[in-house]
């Protein structure tokens, strides 16, 4: 045995459990508003806080040591401050990193442990309906900021002639669109298209028609339930897959329903998490964090359903490429990127 890798690895170990504990701390703190409550960087202590947050002193002086012992506050002789860079991540919804209003998204993998511990004991399957209601919330929260900041503004861009058809009016599915945030944002943006949003998980869908009418939209957008292969058989100038297409437990019959559906002309918008074609490539942090997702959620959701391709979310660009090449489509490209986004524009 080499003690120093022992002592090293123990050492990396305390600091993961500190991590896991402290993100409890951030879901706390971002449903009590006490990031938003500090977002102008004024030093205050923990008493001003709590009057502030209507909540418990003592509790909150705690809170406010675990964020300063975290580097995530700064604390001077017993007042703390939210430097203005942590409070883009942890306070500011509107920012493009905007991260505690996700954060929940990791509560619900303690919350269905006893679920995955099932899975893992049987056919691997779990599907996205049988997890805790914040995974839901979370996932809409989790992906909104960077929908906001790229998708309109670089990664419809990025296809070849699809801004000027939206501009003039197009017909676009947004499949697996969950709460409906990519949807809303594009209609939002495009006020001559013509938006349909599907989603096998009822649930999400009636919360997706809230947030259309919230958003002034819902004229122009369409909310159904429906799987990746049975939505409405129409002819769509774009269709999208936001970070779905590996959840699916047959992403080659979703792609070749995609085909069936384009117009001639069409484009098919996929956008998945970032990754490289080998385990190596994705040995960093974000690769930690998306393979230790989907082991929760991406992969038994997979298996959970007909054909339980299991794609993962760290699929990478060659196996999605041989999936659309399989479903009929001559052309796919890398389009764009993001630090934790691939996006692929793919053609007939």
């Amino acid at each position: 045995m080499d003690e120093a890798k022992l002592h090293a690895f123990m050492g990396r170990l305390v600091a993961d459990m500190g991590g896991a504990a402290m993100m409890a701390n951030v879901i706390l703190g971002e449903e009590l508003g006490l990031y938003r409550a500090m977002a102008d960087g004024l030093a205050l202590t923990p008493e001003q806080l709590a009057g502030a947050t209507g909540c418990n002193a003592r509790l909150v002086r705690e809170w406010l040591s675990a964020n300063a012992a975290a580097g995530y506050l700064e604390h001077e002789e017993g007042r703390f401050r939210l430097p203005p860079e942590q409070a883009l991540a942890l306070a500011i919804e509107d920012s493009p990193v905007y991260v505690a209003g996700g954060a929940v998204v990791l509560a619900a993998l303690y919350l269905d442990k006893d679920k995955i511990v099932a899975a893992m004991r049987g056919d691997g399957g779990l599907a996205w309906g049988e997890h805790h209601p914040c995974m839901f919330k979370g996932t809409e929260r989790f992906f909104r900021p960077g929908y906001r900041s790229h998708l309109v503004a670089e990664w419809l861009p990025s296809l070849e002639g699809v801004v000027p058809k939206l501009e003039a009016g197009a017909v676009v599915a947004d499949i697996g669109c969950g709460h409906g945030a990519s949807t809303v944002l594009m209609a939002q943006s495009y006020p001559a298209t013509h938006f349909f949003g599907f989603d096998y998980h009822g649930p999400s869908i009636a919360t997706a028609k809230q947030r259309a009418a919230d958003g002034g939209v819902a004229e122009r957008v369409s909310f159904e339930q429906a799987t990746a292969k049975d939505y409405a058989d129409q002819s769509y100038d774009l269709i999208c897959f936001f970070d779905c297409l590996h959840d699916l437990g047959d992403p080659l019959g979703a792609a070749q329903h995609a085909h069936r559906t384009l117009k001639p002309d069409g484009t098919v918008l996929l956008v998945e998490p970032f990754a490289g074609d080998q385990l190596e490539e994705n040995t960093n942090p974000v690769g930690r964090m998306y393979y230790a997702v989907s082991t929760f959620v991406c992969t038994p959701n997979s298996l959970s359903q007909e054909v339980g391709l299991a794609l993962g979310a760290q699929a990478g660009e060659a196996r999605l490429r041989d999936i659309f090449a399989q479903a009929g489509f001559s052309h796919f490209r890398r389009a764009a990127s993001t630090p934790f986004n691939l996006v692929f524009e793919a053609r007939k």
